[in-house]
C-alpha cells in the first residue's frame, strides 16, 4: 500500500503594497477559528490554518493523502483557504519564503513563542521565513530512523527545487535559497548524524533538550526529523514553494526517497556514512545558486550541474515512483519547473521587468500562489 503524504506550507500575509502585515490571528478569529496547531479534519476541506511564529503568517496543512493528484487538489484548497481567510482582514497571502520589503516581525502572543522571542533575540525576531514541510508515513520509529540515516545526501536538491527566497530586508540577498540562511541561526537546525536506532535518536533529542539551550522537542530542528505529533518523517529543508505545482512535486519526491530508503533497510542495505560537513555544505550550496548553477552530487560529493543532480534523485527514487504511480506526474512537473524556473529566478525577473520595484515582484507571487 501507498505510503500517505501531507504537507504543510507557511505564507507571508501582506497589505497591498505587497509589504507584510501582521494580522494573522484577526484574520484566524474573523474565520472562526483559534490560532491553535493546524489539524485537518475530515470537514476543513482544504485543512486547518493556523497562525505561526509571526503575526505576519498563516500556515496550511493537508490531510495525509494516498494519491498525489489528491495531495495537490488539497494544496491549491488549502492556499484558497488562506486567501479567503486573509480577505476578511483587507490582506493577501503570498507563497514567498522571505519577504521582498524590509520588516519587523510581529511575535505572535503565544508563551512560547513570546518566550523564544525573548532567550534568542535577533535570531528570532528576524524569523520571517516561510518553509514547506512534507510528512510521509512510517511504520513506527525504527523504520522513520532507518529512513533518517539514508535520506539526509539527497535534502539539498529538494532545497535547490524548491528555492524561492532570493530578497532580505529589501536587498537582492545574492542567495536562492536567503531563508536556509536565517533559517541555520537556530542551534539544532540543519542535518544530523547516523543514529542507527530509536533508542539513539530519541536520547540524542533528550540531550539536546537537557542542554537549556532550547525550549522543547519541538525546538529539534533538523532538516529531516521524527515527527512529535504524527507516525511520519518530516521532511523540513524546503522553501515554500511559489505555486502548488512545485509543492506536489516535493510530496512525491519525498514520498520516493522515504520508501526507497525504507527498502534499503528492509533488504538489509547499509546506510551511507553521513558527514554532517558535506551535508551542510551541499545545503548551503543549494540554498545560494538554487537550480540555476551547479549542486553537489550525493553520488560523488562533486559539482555537477543542477538537471543532472535532479537527474540522479529521480533515478534513485524511481522504483518508489513507479510503484505508486507518481513517475508520469514527476516527470511532467520538472519539466513545468525547468521551463519556469525556480521561484528566487522568477523572483529576480520580475523585479527586473518592473524597473526594481518590490511591489512588483510581490503582486506577480501572490497570482502564482494561486495559480
Amino acid at each position: 500500500m501507498k505510503r500517505t503524504v501531507g504537507i504543510e506550507e507557511e505564507f507571508l500575509l501582506v497589505d497591498d503594497d505587497g509589504r507584510p502585515v501582521a494580522r494573522a490571528s484577526e484574520a484566524l478569529d474573523a474565520s472562526g477559528q483559534d490560532a491553535g496547531p493546524a489539524r485537518p479534519s475530515a470537514t476543513t476541506g482544504g485543512g486547518a490554518l493556523e497562525a505561526e511564529f509571526m503575526e505576519e503568517q498563516l500556515e496550511t496543512a493537508t490531510h495525509p493523502r494516498r494519491e498525489l493528484s489528491d495531495l495537490a487538489a488539497e494544496i491549491r484548497a488549502g492556499r484558497r483557504r488562506a486567501q479567503t481567510a486573509a480577505d476578511r482582514v483587507g490582506a493577501q497571502v503570498a507563497a514567498l519564503a522571505t519577504s521582498p520589503w524590509p520588516f519587523e516581525g510581529t511575535t505572535v502572543a503565544r508563551l512560547r513563542y513570546l518566550e523564544a522571542r525573548a532567550r534568542f533575540g535577533l535570531t528570532a525576531r528576524e524569523q520571517l521565513t516561510s518553509g514547506c514541510h512534507v510528512h510521509v508515513a512510517v511504520a513506527d520509529d525504527a523504520e522513520g530512523v532507518a529512513v533518517l540515516d539514508r535520506i539526509g545526501p539527497w535534502l539539498s536538491v529538494l532545497l535547490a527545487l524548491s528555492a524561492n527566497s532570493p530578497f532580505w530586508q529589501g536587498e537582492d540577498s545574492g542567495f536562492a535559497s536567503y531563508r536556509s540562511q536565517v533559517w541555520a541561526r537556530w542551534p539544532t537546525s540543519g542535518p544530523a548524524r547516523s543514529f542507527g536506532s530509536p533508542e539513539a535518536y530519541h536520547e540524542a533529542v533528550d540531550d539536546l533538550v537537557a542542554t537549556g539551550t532550547i525550549l522543547d522537542q519541538n525546538m529539534v530542528y533538523f532538516d529531516a526529523r521524527l515527527s512529535s505529533r504524527y507516525p511520519t518523517v518530516e521532511v523540513r529543508i524546503a522553501d515554500v514553494c511559489l505555486d502548488a505545482d512545485t509543492a506536489t512535486l516535493l510530496g512525491a519526491l519525498a514520498r520516493g526517497l522515504v520508501e526507497t530508503a525504507a527498502r534499503e533497510a528492509a533488504d538489509g542495505l547499509p546506510a551511507p556514512l553521513l558527514r554532517t560537513e558535506l551535508l551542510r555544505t551541499a545545503a548551503w550550496r543549494a540554498g545560494r545558486s538554487g537550480l540555476s548553477d551547479d549542486l553537489l552530487s550525493p553520488l560523488t560529493w562533486r559539482p555537477a550541474g543542477a538537471h543532472d543532480v535532479v537527474g540522479q534523485l529521480v533515478a534513485h527514487v524511481r522504483d518508489a515512483l513507479v510503484d505508486a504511480g507518481d513517475l508520469d506526474a514527476v516527470t511532467e512537473l520538472l519539466g513545468r519547473l525547468w521551463a519556469s524556473g525556480d521561484g528566487a529566478t522568477r523572483q529576480r525577473a520580475w523585479r527586473a521587468a518592473g524597473d526594481g520595484d518590490l511591489r512588483v515582484v510581490v503582486e506577480r507571487a501572490v497570482a502564482a500562489t494561486h495559480a
